[in-house]
């Protein structure tokens, strides 16, 4: 199973920018698709993004447009740049990958890096 590592999430004002990056321990090549959810308190963890190995993404409707995620596979790391933030984007954020094997989904998550949104 890989390890997923997330890096960047910190305070910033509405409006702001962050950049969120997930390094995984091994190769990613192998990893079908990799995104990142978010956990706000006392809500469910819900998907923000993901993005296959093949390079095809997926947003969640609350984020586009301000959001973007990108794939490294040279360098086995995944980043969101998180744009126009808002209040309602504060959430523990978390890395994820599913790669299948021998046929099996097997799902990796990282500890998750604060993202807080506030003046």
């Amino acid at each position: 199973q890989v390890q997923l590592v997330e890096s960047g999430g910190g305070l910033v004002q509405p409006g702001g920018s962050l950049r969120l990056s997930c390094a995984a321990s091994r190769s990613i090549l192998s990893i079908n698709v990799m995104g990142w959810y978010r956990q706000a308190p006392g809500k469910e963890r819900e998907l923000v993004t993901t993005i296959t190995s093949g390079g095809a993404t997926n947003y969640a409707d609350s984020v586009k447009g301000r959001f973007t995620i990108f794939r490294d596979n040279a360098k086995n790391l995944v980043s969101l740049q998180m744009n126009s933030l808002k209040p309602e984007d504060t959430a523990v954020y978390y890395c994820y990958g599913r790669e299948y094997v021998v046929g099996f989904p097997r799902d990796s998550w990282g500890q998750g890096t604060q993202v807080t949104v506030s003046s």
